[in-house]
């Protein structure tokens, strides 16, 4: 029996786990695939208050051991399934654990663009992670699908290393800051394909060999000779197995007050993975801090 088990291991998770940890509780964390969570797929982040130039993995790899250091137990495990019975968590992956308060720090996973044979291409061109497989096609040319930060991010990071960089979206506008659309803008081979939509994956037996997109304007088509797609077109939570115990958005996500709260006592959600309006790594680190002191202080009531 744990007093806390926090369900996820990016930033939001790790610092309630760190919090809860310092506060003396009996803290489990739990992740299924690696510590760190979207943030090790950020090559530089230039927005954390004093920490002006740090790569996402460095700062993930640095959190981590900050956690290992106090004594924090990371058990590697999918929960498949929670409840609540007298008052005791039950999380259900390859084993139950319980636990007398949880914290979900679930986080997201990446959305695919749903075109025929996309699956069997992720690792055969298709990629979600810029830094981790950019370097594959080092010299030769690359497409990267999306408007957001990310998808600017990370056309200016493969601008680096590849011949030529299409950045591909379906509006004319990017939702990216600003700051990075100009710096996009500044690389001589990045070009823009605005307001193109991906329809096509061109492929053989050795992976993808182009991308076929429509002009969202006049509908017309044109094709793009790549080997390396890049796909950053958002997220999507990981909740659906809280679904019987928790009330979640339309999309999926975990319905909590700012203050991290559910609607579940002992019950508390932080991240990427709840309804909100700002996802950042600032406000994810916040919300963990915040979830772990609202659990040891709904723990401490307890007693």
């Amino acid at each position: 029996m744990y007093d806390i088990i926090v369900i996820g291991a990016g930033p939001a998770g790790m610092t309630a786990a760190l919090y809860a940890k310092r506060a003396g509780k009996d803290v489990l964390l739990m992740e299924k695939e690696y510590p760190g969570g979207q943030i090790v797929n950020s090559p530089l982040v230039e927005n954390y208050p004093a920490l002006p130039n740090v790569s996402g993995a460095d700062f993930a790899e640095n959190l981590q051991k900050q956690i290992s250091d106090l004594g924090v137990p990371v058990e590697y495990a999918e929960a498949e399934s929670i409840e609540k019975n007298n008052g005791v968590f039950t999380v259900n992956g390859s084993e139950a654990l319980t636990a007398k308060a949880v914290i979900l720090a679930t986080g997201v996973f990446h959305r695919g663009l749903g075109l025929p044979g996309e699956e069997d291409l992720v690792g055969l061109g298709v990629s979600f992670c810029a830094v981790c497989d950019g370097a594959f096609y080092r010299g030769r040319d690359a497409a990267v699908i999306g408007g957001g930060d990310t998808a600017l991010q990370d056309a200016i990071y493969l601008s680096s290393i590849c011949r030529t960089v299409y950045l591909v979206h379906r509006r004319e506008a990017f939702r990216a800051a600003a700051a990075l659309v100009e710096k996009a803008k500044s690389r001589g081979n990045i070009v823009f394909r605005t307001p193109f939509i991906p329809k096509e994956y061109l492929s053989d037996d050795n992976g993808v060999t182009g991308l076929v997109l429509e002009n969202a304007k006049d509908g017309s088509l044109e094709t793009l000779e790549t080997e390396g797609v890049f796909l950053a077109v958002g997220l999507a939570p990981q909740n659906d197995f809280a679904r019987s115990l928790l009330e979640l958005s339309e999309q999926g996500y975990v319905i909590a007050s700012e203050d991290v709260y559910t609607a579940v006592p002992g019950l508390f959600a932080a991240g990427d993975c709840r309804v909100k309006k700002v996802r950042q790594l600032t406000t994810a680190v916040g919300d963990g801090a915040i979830a772990a002191t609202a659990a040891c202080d709904y723990l401490d009531e307890l007693e």
